[in-house]
């Protein structure tokens, strides 16, 4: 059965695929997220291997978000296939699983506000964009974005600790968050504290774009390139918001076609939190001459090439 909110005191969770379906289903999730953290671990590998984008913040800002990626997408294809094998799961092992994946999907829609404002200073503040954004002050927003995530779920966590008894962590259940940590008031402080994060992380997009499009008036190429990818970092946000909707988008979907549930909690799964992962290689893996020449030179193995001398790094925009 595929990640979907399963109410412990409702029996649809009987509900199970046949062999077949299952394993079909288990082999594509498995081969994307394979072919996903391919292209993505060889894009990490490739900015550790050349200085040249280590000493660039915008990349360092990017990499954080492909590792991010990377972490959500094995931590929900484990959870699925696992779901599927022994369907649940020993409490305390879903809550590492589950802390490693809201971690990794709390900080991607804070990072790609970072990188907007980082395009804006680009921008608007060229003569101080070397002062403002270094490599040293991008690691401390890296910090400080873990940081402002952990304050998000770590509550959660400490009230399972202070509330639930020992015996619960020993048992087992379908590993889902609503089923971890049960808590009624957590499901409001988690809506409440995403609709603040995600009015923060709109407005900030909102203005670095309007901004970077008075800038781009001057027919300034540079300009033009940022307004592009604060657009595309908006519709990777647009992406990264379908999982608050990921419950009520299978709710609505369930009532409309009530007999393709399980077709329905799988195909949303993908959509939601498999395919938006795609993305990321995309804004910079492709669009970038440099990051691409080193890209197509590790996916094809062209270990014959041998590496040109690295040329002055153009700033993606």
């Amino acid at each position: 059965m595929s990640l979907s909110n399963t109410n412990r005191n409702v029996t649809t969770t009987v509900y199970r695929d046949t062999l077949n379906t299952a394993i079909i289903k288990n082999v594509i999730t498995v081969v994307l997220c394979i072919s996903i953290n391919y292209v993505n671990g060889t894009l990490v590998h490739t900015f550790k291997k050349h200085q040249v984008f280590n000493m660039n913040p915008r990349y360092i800002l990017y990499i954080h978000l492909v590792i991010n990626d990377i972490i959500l997408l094995t931590m929900f294809t484990l959870v699925q296939v696992l779901s599927y094998i022994v369907f649940t799961l020993n409490v305390s092992l879903c809550i590492i699983l589950l802390m490693i994946a809201i971690f990794a999907n709390l900080n991607n829609p804070l990072t790609l506000a970072v990188m907007a404002v980082e395009c804006y200073i680009a921008i608007c503040f060229p003569l101080r964009h070397a002062q403002i954004c270094t490599v040293k002050k991008t690691y401390v927003v890296i910090g400080l974005i873990w940081v402002i995530s952990s304050l998000s779920i770590l509550p959660d966590l400490f009230d399972a600790l202070a509330t639930e008894s020992l015996e619960f962590f020993r048992s087992r259940v379908f590993c889902l968050r609503e089923n971890i940590f049960r808590n009624p008031n957590l499901t409001e402080k988690r809506d409440i504290s995403n609709i603040v994060f995600l009015v923060i992380i709109w407005l900030t997009l909102f203005y670095t774009y309007f901004r970077i499009l008075f800038a781009a008036q001057a027919a300034s190429a540079d300009a033009k390139k940022a307004r592009n990818t604060v657009l595309l970092h908006g519709f990777q946000l647009l992406l990264c918001m379908l999982t608050y909707v990921f419950h009520l988008m299978i709710e609505g979907l369930t009532y409309l076609f009530p007999k393709g549930v399980l077709a329905i909690r799988f195909t949303v799964a993908i959509f939601v939190q498999v395919l938006p992962r795609l993305i990321s290689p995309v804004v910079y893996g492709l669009r970038d001459k440099t990051f691409r020449k080193y890209l197509k030179r590790h996916i094809f193995c062209l270990s014959g090439a041998e590496t040109h001398p690295q040329k002055p790094l153009k700033r993606p925009l």
